[in-house]
């Protein structure tokens, strides 16, 4: 702060400084011009010139008097908002490459991410291809189990009825066999047993 008012001051004192050479410098500049003239009229221009250059001179200064303070703050004003237009920029630009960071980071992470992404999969495929594979083989089992079940109830089954019939087989054939070896004789006496048996 201290330094920007020593620069405010030594601003001001150039300023007046150059007004100062400028009024000089144009009287003398006057003053030479009408003495080269050689008419003697040296008196005319102090009279009539003196006046103009004081004038200019009382003008000049009063117009950097009145106007130093609306200049200064003029300059000052745009100098600051120069300088907050600058923090903003700089500010957008930190974003935009911070921002532009993490886009990149992100693009680099995007083939890991998508690799990742893959494994996962094929690793869910492998997982849900053996689930498959055990239940269809406990499906397989069971249904095994249900056909031998079957298998060996129908063999019962047919065992039975095989049994079944080799047994009426066997007492028709008996029955032939004794019917052709009993004589008339043997079935009255096997009649007469049977009888004795109901009667007692």
């Amino acid at each position: 702060m201290g330094k920007i008012k020593m620069n405010k001051t030594m601003i001001n004192f150039a300023l007046l400084a150059m007004s100062v050479i400028f009024v000089l410098g144009f009287t003398g500049v006057t003053f030479a011009s009408s003495d080269s003239g050689g008419h003697g009229g040296g008196n005319h221009w102090l009279q009539v010139d003196t006046w103009k250059v004081l004038n200019f001179a009382i003008l000049a200064i009063g117009g950097f008097l009145l106007l130093k303070k609306p200049a200064a703050d003029f300059f000052s004003s745009r100098k600051k908002n120069i300088k907050d237009e600058i923090t903003a920029l700089e500010q957008k630009k930190a974003d935009a490459q911070k921002q532009l960071a993490e886009y990149q980071d992100k693009f680099d992470n995007l083939d890991k991410e998508s690799k990742k992404i893959v494994e996962n999969y094929i690793k869910q495929g492998k997982e849900a291809e053996t689930r498959i594979i055990e239940e269809a083989k406990a499906q397989a089992d069971k249904l095994e189990d249900m056909a031998k079940h079957t298998i060996k109830q129908e063999f019962k089954s047919a065992k039975a009825k095989l049994q079944l019939e080799i047994a009426q087989k066997a007492i028709k054939k008996a029955g032939e066999v004794i019917k052709a070896s009993i004589s008339s004789d043997d079935q009255d006496k096997l009649v007469d047993q049977y009888l004795k048996k109901v009667v007692a």
